[in-house]
């Protein structure tokens, strides 16, 4: 029961990674996001939704948006990528996760005494974040 829960609470850091922004090459004014993301855990992550707000280079709120990277296979490092059509790379300046909207992995049963609220938390506490773009990314 309690157990279950281990691998999302006491796991090694899920780590994010906003590794590029790419100009959209057709469709108008726009930007490739690109995310780099790695579950070092032996049990997959079936459900990881995330919060983003994105600001501007102003500091001012651009666009906040939910953005679903599972299933993340266990130990595995993926690569995600979504596009934001009329938003320029060079006017994002942060990232921010807002907080975790899903998280749930493979080995929670009906039966787990940790709530989705505490999955949530845990999941966002075990969240490493870096960036190589030039927009910073933070939590």
């Amino acid at each position: 029961m309690g157990a279950s829960a281990a691998p999302a609470s006491a796991g090694a850091p899920i780590t994010l990674q906003l590794n590029k922004l790419e100009p959209l090459s057709e469709g108008g004014p726009g930007c490739r996001v690109f995310f780099v993301v790695s579950n070092p855990d032996a049990t997959a992550i079936q459900q990881f939704t995330l919060d983003l707000v994105l600001f501007g280079t102003n500091g001012v709120i651009a666009r906040r948006l939910a953005l679903d990277l599972g299933p993340l296979s266990s130990r595995k490092t993926s690569v995600r990528l979504f596009d934001l059509k009329g938003l320029p790379c060079d006017d994002i300046g942060q990232v921010l996760v807002n907080g975790v909207l899903a998280c749930q992995t493979g080995a929670e049963s009906q039966t787990s005494q940790i709530t989705a609220n505490e999955q949530r938390q845990a999941c966002l506490d075990r969240l490493g974040l870096s960036s190589l773009a030039k927009a910073s990314l933070t939590k």
